[in-house]
């Protein structure tokens, strides 16, 4: 079976990661890709030329990396533009301890939040005021504590944050497509040209 049917994961891409000597977390560009195609439909090429740039390498060491990470864009744009709404951020699973999922997903916020801001405050113009407040919200969420103990307090804690930035994440995708059939149209006098 061919790489690019299969789901990947955190660890599949961490792996990958590894076989290009980087240690890094895949969190942080998983949260760069998730803003990249909301906000630039990001192509194939300019999404291994992200990853590579992030890796410190080239390109790519072989076909089946190469495959996998354009694995990882073709599945995270189908499901930020999927209509059951099954966007996931590329975190790490329950077999990390709370403060590697925490850090994972302040990795993934910088990440996010890095492409936002590159994108300035003209995109901003048109967002609704949930979609501003969720991103506002999400500023506040890479400079969350990830020095945390493993409780059923702080793994609900983890779980709702994880939730916001996941919706934050999906409303940037459909309102910034809104051609995406499970989005209403709304007409907002707010950004109609001002004469």
């Amino acid at each position: 079976m061919s790489l690019i049917n299969e789901r990947q994961d955190f660890a599949d891409i961490a792996d990958t990661f590894l076989l290009h000597g980087s240690m890094q977390s895949p969190a942080f560009l998983d949260g760069r890709l998730c803003a990249a195609l909301a906000l630039h439909d990001l192509s194939a090429e300019a999404w291994l030329e992200m990853v590579c740039l992030g890796l410190g390498v080239e390109q790519p060491r072989d076909e089946p990396a190469a495959e996998r990470l354009l694995g990882w864009r073709r599945q995270t744009l189908e499901a930020l533009s999927a209509s059951e709404m099954s966007y996931e951020p590329l975190l790490p699973d329950d077999l990390f301890s709370l403060a590697e999922r925490a850090q994972g997903l302040k990795d993934w916020t910088l990440g996010f939040m890095e492409v936002v801001e590159e994108a300035g405050d003209a995109p901003r113009k048109a967002w609704s005021e949930a979609l501003r407040e969720a991103i506002d919200d999400l500023a506040g969420l890479a400079a969350i504590e990830t020095d945390l103990d493993d409780s059923p307090e702080n793994e609900n804690d983890l779980f709702a944050l994880t939730e916001h930035a996941r919706m934050a994440a999906m409303l940037l995708y459909t309102e910034q497509h809104p051609s995406q059939p499970q989005v209403e149209q709304v007409e907002d006098p707010e950004s109609q040209p001002k004469h």
